[in-house]
C-alpha cells in the first residue's frame, strides 16, 4: 500500500504511512466494542502516568498503554539504576512529548512529587499491595500486574482501599481481553456447543523454575537491594533478582501456582461465570529438582471445587507435557465436546464425529505495531490482548466503572491460588469464607492468610 495524501481543513496536507494506517485500523477495531467512547479515549487529554517497577513486564505494560492512548510519563521508579536508565531512554522515544521522565528509587517519593492520573505497577509480587494501596490513596487509578498479592490479607486490604477511595484498579490478567479467547467464549461456551460442563483441567509444564546455586556476592552499586527486598525477608544477595530468579523463592511470591495458575483459573472463572471455590485441596513439593536453591514446588496438583464442577490444576517444571500443543492451558469438558484453550490458540473438539471442529487462532499485530517485533523480550502473542486490556481500563476510568479484570476478580483468583498453597502446606482441605475472611474451622490455616513483614514495613492487613 502506497502512502496516501490527506487534506486538513486548513488546506495543509501530510502523508499517512502504512504503519500509521494499520495502527489506526487496529485501534479502531479494538475500540469498536466501546462505541462512541472509543474516539473519546483516543482524543482525550494526555493522562499523567507513573511506572513503579521498570523490569520486563512493567515496561511492557507501559509501552502497550503508550500505543493506545495519549499519556505523559511523569515518573519511573525502580531500585535498579540500570533498569531506570533503560526505561527512561525508551520512554523518551515512545511518548509523544519525547521528554525523559524523572526517576525515583522510592515509590513513595514518586507519588508525593507527581500527581499521577494512572499508576502502572510491574514490581515483584511482594510489593504489589503496599504500592497499589499507596497509589489509590494518592488519587490514582491503578493497573497492577498479577497476582495482586503474596498473601490473602494483602488482597483484602487492596480491595478495601480501591473501594474506599473509589479508584479503578485493573489487574493484568489480560486473557479476558484476548481476542481468540473472547471469540471461543462466545461461539462455544455461550452458544452451548459444549452442553453441560462438568469438569475443567488446567496445567503448566514449562521448565520455568530457576534452580541454580550462585554464590553469595556483594550487592552491585546500581542496585538498592534493601529497597528491592522491602517487606520481604532479606535473603543473602546471590544474583540479580530480576525476571526469573526472584520467582524461584517463596519469600517473594507463591511459586508456579501463584504465577501461572492465577492466569488459567482467572480465565476459567471468567469463561464459566464462577466465583469463589467452595473448597480447595492441594498436594505437591520438590520431587525432582532438588539440587538448587529454589524453594518453590516443582510438582503440584490442586483441585478447586465449585458447584457441580471441579477445576483441577497440575504443574511440573520437568518432563514433557501430555499435549505438546497445549503446555500451558486449560481444557473445559462438556457432554457435547471439549474446548482446549491457551494464550496461543483454542480448539473445539465436538463429541459428535459428524460435527466439525473449530479452531481459534491467536491475533498478532506485527505490521500495525512493528515496535512489538523489535522490543526486547516482548510477548508478541500477548501484546494485542494487553492493548485491549488497557483500552478497557481507560474506558472504566472514563465511566468510573468496573473494568473487565477488576481488583475483586483479581483478588478471588489470586487468593484461591494462595489458599491452594496453604492446603498443600497444612495437608488439609481449605474452605475460605470471603465474608468472615477466615478459613472455616481451621485457626492454623487462618493464621497463614497473613505473612509477617520485615521491619519497618507494616502489613496493610494489620
Amino acid at each position: 500500500m502506497k502512502n496516501s495524501p490527506a487534506t486538513l481543513p486548513s488546506g495543509a496536507s501530510f502523508n499517512i504511512s502504512r504503519r500509521r494506517f494499520l495502527q489506526g485500523l487496529s485501534a479502531t477495531l479494538a475500540l469498536s466494542a466501546l462505541g462512541a467512547r472509543g474516539l473519546d479515549l483516543l482524543n482525550s487529554k494526555p493522562r499523567r502516568v507513573g511506572l513503579i517497577g521498570a523490569g520486563w513486564y512493567g515496561k511492557s505494560d507501559l509501552w502497550r498503554l503508550v500505543q493506545v492512548a495519549p499519556v505523559e510519563i511523569v515518573g519511573i521508579c525502580d531500585p535498579d539504576k540500570n533498569m531506570l536508565a533503560e526505561a527512561v531512554e525508551i520512554a523518551s522515544q515512545r511518548q509523544k512529548s519525547k521528554k525523559r521522565p524523572p526517576t525515583y528509587n522510592d515509590y513513595r517519593e514518586l507519588l508525593k512529587q507527581q500527581q499521577c492520573d494512572i499508576v502502572v505497577i510491574g514490581s515483584p509480587d511482594h510489593w504489589h499491595a503496599l504500592q497499589a494501596i499507596a497509589a489509590v490513596e494518592a488519587g490514582a487509578d491503578v493497573y497492577c500486574q498479577k497476582p495482586i498479592s503474596v498473601d490473602v490479607r494483602e488482597g483484602e486490604a487492596m480491595l478495601d482501599a480501591a473501594r474506599k477511595y473509589k479508584r479503578v484498579v485493573q489487574i493484568g490478567t489480560q486473557r479476558k481481553s484476548t481476542p481468540h479467547l473472547i471469540e471461543a467464549k462466545k461461539q462455544i461456551i455461550e452458544a452451548g456447543l459444549l452442553g453441560k460442563i462438568g469438569h475443567v483441567e488446567m496445567c503448566c509444564y514449562y521448565h520455568m523454575r530457576a534452580n541454580g546455586n550462585p554464590p553469595v556476592q556483594p550487592v552491585p552499586d546500581f542496585l538498592d537491594y534493601e529497597m528491592w527486598t522491602g517487606p520481604a525477608p532479606l535473603r543473602p544477595y546471590d544474583d540479580l533478582p530480576h525476571r526469573r530468579w526472584w520467582r524461584t523463592f517463596m519469600e517473594y511470591g507463591n511459586g508456579i501456582m501463584g504465577d501461572m495458575c492465577v492466569h488459567t483459573l482467572d480465565t476459567v472463572r471468567w469463561m464459566l461465570g464462577l466465583g469463589w471455590p467452595k473448597r480447595i485441596t492441594s498436594a505437591g513439593g520438590i520431587y525432582v529438582q532438588k539440587d538448587g536453591k529454589s524453594n518453590i514446588a516443582d510438582t503440584q496438583a490442586a483441585t478447586f471445587e465449585f458447584d457441580n464442577l471441579n477445576a483441577v490444576w497440575q504443574h511440573r517444571t520437568w518432563g514433557t507435557p501430555p499435549d505438546p500443543d497445549y503446555p500451558w492451558a486449560w481444557f473445559i469438558y462438556g457432554e457435547k465436546g471439549t474446548l482446549k484453550a491457551s494464550t496461543m490458540r483454542a480448539d473445539f473438539i465436538p463429541h459428535d464425529r459428524n460435527a466439525k471442529p473449530i479452531r481459534f487462532e491467536c491475533l498478532f499485530e506485527r505490521e500495525q505495531y512493528p515496535e512489538d517485533v523489535t522490543e526486547r523480550d516482548n510477548e508478541l502473542n500477548a501484546a494485542p490482548a494487553t492493548r485491549r486490556h488497557m483500552l478497557d481500563f481507560l474506558d472504566a476510568i472514563e465511566k468510573r466503572g468496573r473494568p473487565v479484570a477488576d481488583i475483586e476478580e483479581g483478588h478471588i483468583s489470586t487468593a484461591s491460588c494462595i489458599l491452594a498453597n496453604i492446603a498443600m502446606q497444612t495437608g488439609r482441605p481449605v474452605v475460605y469464607d470471603p465474608k468472615k475472611r477466615v478459613v472455616v474451622g481451621d485457626r492454623e490455616a487462618t493464621k497463614l492468610l497473613r505473612r509477617p513483614y520485615r521491619a519497618p514495613w507494616r502489613h496493610p492487613g494489620a
